[in-house]
């Protein structure tokens, strides 16, 4: 995901704060925890999208939600201040901002695995090493589920992709299939 914009403004000032505060794993680990949920759930990102829910109420649902989640208290503050400047449709740029800022001050480099099922912990540990050997240095993998795919895997670091989905070959075969006969 290219960040920009108020994305990345946002995802700068977190960093910047939570690099002051020592708390940018606690900060990482939550938005993880947030990315999940944003993915997971249309109707949060219906929520988090809606010009129409008030800024009292998205306020309200997103303290809610952060004290839930039990969220360290430098998160629970930005979701607030999110929701109190109408900033929550950015959500999603800030964490892939953050996610960046931070594979970038550790020498890591983030990766976008898109599959048809989740993976399981020995498969991402698998895929971790794969890339690791690749790339020349530490991925940290952003999953992502897209049953359209049917089977196999899109990876993409950087400007770099490999699609090796199902969907994909089986377009390819029909693209050939055209060309004969």
């Amino acid at each position: 995901m290219n960040v920009s914009g108020v994305s990345a403004r946002y995802a700068s000032a977190l960093y910047d704060l939570a690099d002051e505060k020592g708390a940018v794993d606690a900060v990482a680990n939550d938005l993880t925890a947030l990315q999940k949920m944003v993915d997971e759930s249309a109707d949060f990102q219906r929520f988090v999208k809606s010009p129409v829910i008030s800024r009292r109420e998205q306020s309200k649902a997103i303290a809610a939600l952060a004290e839930k989640a039990q969220f360290s208290p430098l998160s629970h503050k930005f979701l607030g201040l999110l929701a109190a400047n109408r900033r929550l449709f950015a959500l999603p740029g800030i964490i892939a901002g953050f996610r960046q800022i931070l594979a970038d001050r550790r020498g890591q480099a983030t990766a976008q695995v898109t599959s048809a099922a989740p993976l399981t912990e020995s498969q991402t540990a698998s895929l971790i090493e794969a890339l690791k050997k690749s790339v020349g240095r530490n991925v940290d993998i952003v999953s992502k589920v897209d049953p359209s795919i049917l089977g196999g895997l899109i990876v993409k670091i950087g400007s770099r992709m490999v699609d090796s989905s199902i969907k994909s070959k089986l377009q390819r075969l029909k693209l050939a299939m055209k060309g004969v006969g």
